[in-house]
């Protein structure tokens, strides 16, 4: 990266101020280009962490195994079982997770005497319901990309310019927030929600979501991609393959995918002002 480009140039002062540090890396857009970044301002003294969880995907979990190895950055593992607090999904679920994983990831530092610990975090993220952001403040995790206003288009150009394998990668959430807001979490729900996720992610369909209630499934598509998942053919194929899955009924969303839209109708999040996205 050239040393002229000052926003870039600004994150990579910012991270040699952290010697040594360690990154929550979940493998997508976001922590992919973060710890990009740290290896440049550090080298060898920044680790990135990986929660291993029944509500994050395994090929997930591979993907980030493969680019910690092309970019030779040391990875830490950390497995966690659903938290008992988020067991019934309440809408603070993301504050209650991201306490009890990050004060996890807070102790394994300490350890390892490691006391700068970062998330990527970004200023888009301002524009939706976030209530996990409360929890990084409270445990003083820091979030450079959002201190130094970096947002995804930002974040895209720069991993494009890093020829970062990630640049180009849709949003991604953990597994819970497919399931409806004050629903018991299952594991078996979990599963059949991945399983049914990444056949539409090999079948072609990269930006989807499969919101699951119960035993429906309501898939929600890249708005530009309608046309071409409404071929009657594989309509037929996805119904069939979800239903082997463990799904009884399956449908489409007609708006397309769209973030947050398990938000829609929470009173607690209207009340907090958010901006829903349609």
């Amino acid at each position: 990266m050239q040393k002229n480009n000052n926003k870039y140039q600004q994150l990579i002062e910012y991270l040699e101020k952290l010697d040594p540090c360690a990154i929550a890396f979940s493998g997508g857009l976001d922590s992919t280009f973060l710890i990009a970044a740290a290896q440049e301002a550090l080298g060898d003294k920044m680790l990135a962490i990986t929660i291993v969880s029944p509500y994050i995907p395994k090929w997930e979990i591979e993907e980030a195994k493969e680019i910690t190895k092309q970019l030779k950055v040391k990875h830490l593992f950390i497995e966690v079982s659903i938290p008992i607090q988020i067991r019934n999904n309440p809408d603070n679920r993301c504050y209650l997770c991201k306490k009890e994983i990050f004060s996890m990831i807070l102790k394994k530092c300490k350890e390892l005497n490691i006391h700068n610990i970062l998330d990527g975090t970004n200023a888009d993220d301002l524009n939706d319901y976030r209530p996990g952001m409360k929890a990084l403040k409270e445990l003083n995790i820091l979030s450079p990309l959002l201190e130094l206003d970096f947002n995804k288009n930002d974040i895209r150009k720069y991993s494009k310019k890093l020829k970062l394998p990630s640049w180009n990668k849709p949003p991604y959430a953990c597994l819970l927030s497919r399931i409806p807001f004050n629903t018991t979490i299952a594991e078996e729900e979990l599963q059949r929600i991945e399983k049914a996720e990444l056949y539409l992610i090999k079948s072609g369909f990269k930006a989807i979501r499969v919101r699951s209630h119960g035993t429906l499934a309501r898939i929600e598509i890249d708005r530009k991609l309608r046309k071409k998942f409404l071929k009657e053919d594989f309509l037929d194929e996805v119904s069939k393959q979800f239903k082997k899955i463990g799904y009884t009924f399956v449908t489409f969303e007609l708006e397309g995918y769209r973030i947050g839209s398990m938000n829609v109708g929470n009173a607690r999040i209207q009340k907090s002002g958010v901006r829903i996205q349609h």
